[in-house]
Order: C-alpha cells, then sequence, then structure tokens
C-alpha cells in the first residue's frame, strides 16, 4: 500500500528520538511498568536508549498458538467482498441521493463518517479488482467505471457536506470530517497506483493529446487539493479543542458545555493528526472557503506528529480505561472542589466505537516511529474487546454454548456483547439514537485500517532500519490479526441475518441468531443500575449541573433521539415457537431461497420472525428501524470479513503464485 510508511524529514528526527523512550510512550505508568519496544528505524547518529531491545514474538494475550498468516493456494473465496459489494450498492441505492450530494437521513457528522466507510469500501473494492476476475470479466474499463461510479458519489458528497454547520459543532464532529478526506485521498493514492500507473504530464506545458491519452492521470487525482484543504482547515478548528489548563492535557469534547474530556474526541485527536502526517499532502490555500488545483506540496510536518504522541500520552497515562481493558467515555472535573482542575470525575459508560478509533492512531504512530509499543497496545484493546463481546480466542468460539440455549432466552452480556456478537446496550432494546447506531461499524473500520499488513520503512539517508527486528514485528502482527479472523465471520455471518429482504442490516447483529426474543430495556439482560454510567449519547444528557449549566438539551441533545421501547408486558418465550435457536455454521434443513445471502443462509423474513418468536415484528424494525447509519455498519463489518478472508491484495497475489 502506498505512502504507508513514511520517508522521514530532518525536522522529524527529534521528536522520533522522543518518541522512542518509554517515558514518553508510555507516560504516567508506575516506575515497575515495562519499557516501551525500541523503534525499528532511527537515525544513525542517535540511536535509542532507555527502551526494550528485544522485539515481540507474538502479540497474542492467550494461550492459544499463534496463528500464521498463511496463504491459502486454493481459490480464494470471494463470498466477503460479495457480501461488502451488496452492502456497498443497498447503502448508495437506498441512501444516497446524488442531487443532494448526501445521505438526507443521516446528520452531520454520520455523514462524514459514511464518507470516511465509503472511501474504505472502495480502497478494498479496488484492490480486488486489480487481481481478480469476475464472471470472466478481466476488462479494466469495466472495473474502472464500477469504481468511478461510486467515486463520482464520494466526489458529491463533499459538496453535500455542509461544512459551514459543522465548523461550529463539537470538536468530535470537527475531527470526523478530518478523518473522511484523509482517507478519500489514501484512496485516491492507491487506486491510482493500482490502475493508472502513469508518469504524469508535463505541467509546464499544455499536452498534446497524444501525452494527454498516454499519461493523463487518474481524474481522481484534480480533487486531492480540495479533499487536502478541507482536512486541513478543520484540523486546524479541532486543534483548539486541546487545553491544558485541565486535566493536565487532552481534547476538550464540546465548549458550550463543561469541560469534558472524552476518549472519542482524543482519539480522533490522536488519529486524525497521525493521518495527516502520513498522508497529508500539504496545502498552500490560507483562505476557508476558496479551493485551488495549484501549489500542492507533498509534506510531512512534525506538527502533526507532535500532536498524535503528545495526544496518545495524555490518553493512556490519564487512566482511561476499566479493568476490563475497555475505553470507557471520558471525564468530568469536579467543579465542588475550589480550585480542582484534575479529572477526577469519570463516566464509566463503555461504547463500541471508543474502542475502534484509536486503532487507526496506533497503526499510524508504528508507521511514524517504528515502535511495537503502539502494536502491542492496539492488539490488546482489541483482544479486550473480543472477549467483551463473549468470545474465546483460545478455543476461537463463543464463551457460552449457543447449541444448549432455550429458544427464547439471551446469552449472558459480556461488556460488549453476547455470544460472541459485538452489541451495543442500546441494540437489543432498540433504543438507539443515530450516534449509537453508528458506533459499531466506526470500530470495524479501525479494526480493517490496524489489522493491514506491515509495509517496510522507506527511510531517508542518515536512518537506520533493522531488518530483523521489522520482520519479527510483521510475522507477530499478521498472526494475531489472523487469530481474530473467526470471530469476524461470526459476526458477519450473524450480521447477515439481521437483513430484511431488500438487504439493509439492523441494527442488533444478533436478532437472527438469538430467536424467539424482542428484548427490551428490563429484559435485555444489560445492568442498568451500574454506578457513573451515563448513556447521553442514546438518552441525553442527566440535568444535574455536571454537564451543563442551565439546560442541557438547548445545548447538544443525541440527533435522531432515542425511541424507547419499554414495554413491561414482554414474554420471554411465545407459545408459537416453531425453529428453534439457530446457531452460526449450523444448517436449518432449508435450502436457499433465490435472495438467500452469500453462505446459503437466508435473509430475516419479518413475517416468518413473527410467528416464531410471537412478537409484533422483527426485533430491528423497532425504534429508529433500519437506516444509513446501520447499512454503513454493516458494510464495514462486511469488509472486515473479507480483508481478514485473504483479501488484501497482497495475499491474493501470493495466492495465485
Amino acid at each position: 500500500m502506498a505512502r504507508l510508511t513514511p520517508r522521514l524529514s530532518a525536522g522529524c528526527l527529534a521528536l522520533l528520538a522522543l518518541a522512542s523512550s518509554s517515558t514518553t510512550l508510555a507516560a504516567a505508568t508506575p516506575p515497575n511498568a515495562p519499557k516501551s519496544y525500541c523503534p525499528i528505524f532511527y537515525s544513525e547518529s542517535r540511536p535509542p536508549s532507555d527502551c526494550e531491545a528485544k522485539q515481540p514474538a507474538t502479540f497474542l494475550q492467550t494461550p492459544q498458538s499463534a496463528k500464521r498468516a498463511s496463504v491459502n493456494t486454493e481459490k480464494i473465496k470471494n463470498e466477503p467482498l460479495e457480501a461488502a459489494f451488496e452492502a456497498l450498492t443497498v447503502m448508495q441505492h437506498d441512501f444516497f441521493v446524488p442531487d443532494q450530494g448526501t445521505w438526507p437521513a443521516a446528520i452531520d457528522w454520520t455523514a462524514a463518517v459514511m464518507e470516511t466507510m465509503l472511501s474504505g469500501a472502495l480502497t478494498s473494492l479496488s484492490q480486488a479488482l486489480a487481481v481478480l476476475d469476475f464472471g470472466g470479466n478481466s476488462d479494466k474499463g469495466a472495473k474502472r467505471n464500477l469504481i468511478d461510479t461510486f467515486f463520482t458519489q464520494l466526489v458529491a458528497s463533499y459538496f453535500g457536506q455542509d461544512d459551514v454547520a459543522i465548523r461550529h459543532q463539537a470538536f468530535d464532529d470537527i475531527l470526523w470530517v478530518v478523518l473522511g478526506w484523509v482517507d478519500a485521498m489514501k484512496f485516491i493514492d492507491i487506486h491510482t497506483e493500482l490502475f493508472y500507473p502513469r508518469p504524469g504530464l508535463n505541467e509546464s506545458a499544455t499536452p498534446g493529446l497524444g501525452d494527454a491519452l498516454q499519461n493523463g492521470p487518474w481524474h481522481g487525482q484534480f480533487w486531492i487539493p480540495s479533499f487536502a484543504h478541507r482536512a486541513r482547515i478543520f484540523w486546524d478548528l479541532a486543534s483548539k479543542g486541546w487545553d491544558t489548563q485541565l486535566c493536565g492535557g487532552g481534547m476538550n469534547w464540546n465548549p458550550r458545555l463543561e469541560p469534558y474530556k472524552n476518549a472519542i474526541t482524543n482519539e480522533l485527536w490522536i488519529s486524525a493528526s497521525i493521518q495527516m502526517y502520513l498522508w497529508f499532502p500539504g496545502d498552500n490555500n490560507t483562505t476557508p472557503w476558496i479551493n485551488s488545483v495549484s501549489g500542492v506540496k507533498a509534506t510531512r510536518e512534525p506538527k502533526y506528529l507532535a500532536a498524535a504522541i503528545e495526544g496518545y500520552k495524555w490518553l493512556t497515562g490519564v487512566n482511561m480505561t476499566n479493568e476490563a481493558g475497555l475505553y470507557v467515555d471520558g471525564y468530568h472535573v469536579d467543579r465542588s472542589k475550589p480550585g480542582n482542575t484534575n479529572c477526577d470525575q469519570r463516566s464509566e459508560a463503555v461504547f463500541t466505537y471508543n474502542q475502534g478509533v484509536l486503532l487507526t492512531g496506533q497503526r499510524g504512530l508504528w508507521a511514524a516511529t517504528g515502535s511495537a509499543t503502539y502494536l502491542e497496545d492496539g492488539h490488546r484493546l482489541i483482544q479486550a474487546v473480543i472477549k467483551a463481546s463473549g468470545w474465546d480466542l483460545a478455543s476461537d468460539k463463543p464463551v457460552d454454548d449457543l447449541s444448549n440455549l432455550p429458544p427464547g432466552y439471551l446469552p449472558p452480556w459480556r461488556g460488549l456483547g453476547r455470544g460472541g456478537i459485538m452489541e451495543d446496550r442500546c441494540d437489543a432494546s432498540a433504543t438507539c439514537s443515530q450516534d449509537g447506531q453508528t458506533f459499531k461499524g466506526i470500530f470495524f473500520h479501525h479494526f480493517v485500517a490496524f489489522c493491514q499488513h506491515l509495509d517496510p520503512a522507506d527511510v531517508q539517508q542518515g536512518m537506520t532500519v533493522n531488518v530483523q527486528a521489522y520482520e519479527r514485528i510483521k510475522t507477530a502482527h499478521g498472526s494475531a490479526c489472523q487469530a481474530y479472523s473467526k470471530w469476524v465471520e461470526h459476526n458477519a455471518k450473524a450480521a447477515l441475518l439481521s437483513r430484511d429482504r431488500e438487504g439493509r442490516f439492523g441494527t442488533w447483529w444478533g436478532a437472527g441468531i438469538f430467536q424467539g426474543v424482542t428484548p427490551t430495556m428490563e429484559t435485555d439482560g444489560i445492568p442498568d443500575n451500574e454506578p457513573n454510567v451515563t448513556d447521553y449519547r442514546n438518552y441525553g444528557l442527566p440535568h444535574d449541573g455536571v454537564w451543563a449549566n442551565g439546560n442541557p438539551d438547548k445545548v447538544w441533545a443525541p440527533n435522531g433521539e432515542a425511541k424507547r421501547n419499554q414495554t413491561r408486558s414482554y414474554v420471554l418465550v411465545g407459545g408459537q415457537e416453531q425453529s428453534g435457536q439457530q446457531v452460526l455454521d449450523h444448517s436449518n434443513g432449508q435450502g436457499p431461497r433465490e435472495d438467500a445471502d452469500v453462505d446459503g443462509t437466508e435473509r430475516r423474513d419479518p413475517a416468518a420472525a413473527t410467528a416464531a418468536a410471537g412478537t409484533s415484528g422483527d426485533p430491528n424494525d423497532r425504534g429508529r428501524g433500519r437506516t444509513p447509519e446501520t447499512q454503513n455498519g454493516g458494510m464495514a463489518l462486511m469488509r472486515a470479513w473479507w480483508e481478514l478472508s485473504k483479501g488484501t491484495r497482497e495475499q491474493q497475489r501470493a495466492g495465485r503464485r
């Protein structure tokens, strides 16, 4: 993948020397904490010190034997790619309006996430089409046309984005925009390398027709200045959220509320900053509105790397994770203490997206610094998430035996899901807001970014690369990511069963697996009396003075207000049970219908679900129902399934040799 690792400028060498010290990478850690790993590339004049020289042999925290990222020489199965493509097609056909350049049912920040994931889906599709033929069609023109069809919608979303309104929103909203357009530039760069590897035109002269046809760049290149400009403007706006007067640093969430240093805003700051360092091509346009196609120069601006390192240092040192290793939501400053400036009121709420966004930052910091500490932290976080979904990595199956689950009952809640299927607290009860419906897809988008193969370091003269250490880390990283593949497949097959007949994904991916149940907040098995857990993302801000002076609803409320379904007359087991519990990888004894999904399992039929569950309808038709956010989440999961199913370009090429 092009430009994933940087050619380091001289201005960054001091930062890399700082980043290699264990005190920088593991701020505020106990004195007996293990040292950070030495970077695999460094300045010859300043070798790393005070770091662990022996690189990790594995990133797996379980007793499971590391699974090497082996290549299957048999024909690579395309079912996950087909599922991802169908999800993408449904999302754009059902929810995107070209004339408006947006997904009208979305809100500003969720639309920015959709643009980001559209870029990610196009990246995977471009890499796949570069080496695979479908239906005997090897016509590159047809493949390019397919990509261009979706890319025009991506460009349209640039103009449909209400960038004026977002400038005045919370800092996390602003940072979603940065990540989105950086991902768009990454896609353009990758797609150009795969399909248009041309030397380019001589910009100092008007080309002739023949020269233009032979050497002209892909038309997508002409949008890079526009995308780069918006990313730069919004990063600059977001930088105003960094504050050192409270909590010793960190990004504030919303300047119109009481100070709240939350996980998502800081994770976005880290990830957006390191992505700007790695991918931002430069922007000489200093005006906030006018764009120019000229004056773009490649940069590796040290300020972006410095911001990412400082942000990571603060986040990992402020005690933002719980006993399960999951990121909680954030900190307030206790105003009842005169002169207090410490983060000492922690919100214990756990959301799936808080476990995902940081993965892009950790992967980018590895690429920029060469320290495996960032990779180790990322793998530890992923494995905490997998465990909290109710999946045992050591045995590669759910902790709870789903085959023995009585019809009409749910497996125990494990923290971020049950039965090995990821779930937010609002999913099963259909009480998610527009925010909550977006969360799981965000996790899997950044999970894919983290688990991409490791590129070798591409450094300038005067830098040393430890090739042996790189190979060791590359193997450990690939093996760990491969160990997650069965869990991702488990989630993907569950999510496929949540679709309706139009191919639209539901919020609750477990609805098609745990049949015969239509949970409410009282019956979903999720504790609702835990101390210091405020689910403001779905149910709004408390009126307690902690979040705002006065009525916080006048400042912020969940967009797409959650519709609660708290029927207390719910009966766990209906009198019309017919099919019993459906378990992954077990046949239900029926052949696939014409509209069956890629592995032969049927899409969920709402009428059949009604009969089987003894309820009034499909559990995923309650609340906000199926939305662009739920479809986007399904698409992100299908893409993750593909990428971990030998779906990367490099694995495919190796498999064909």
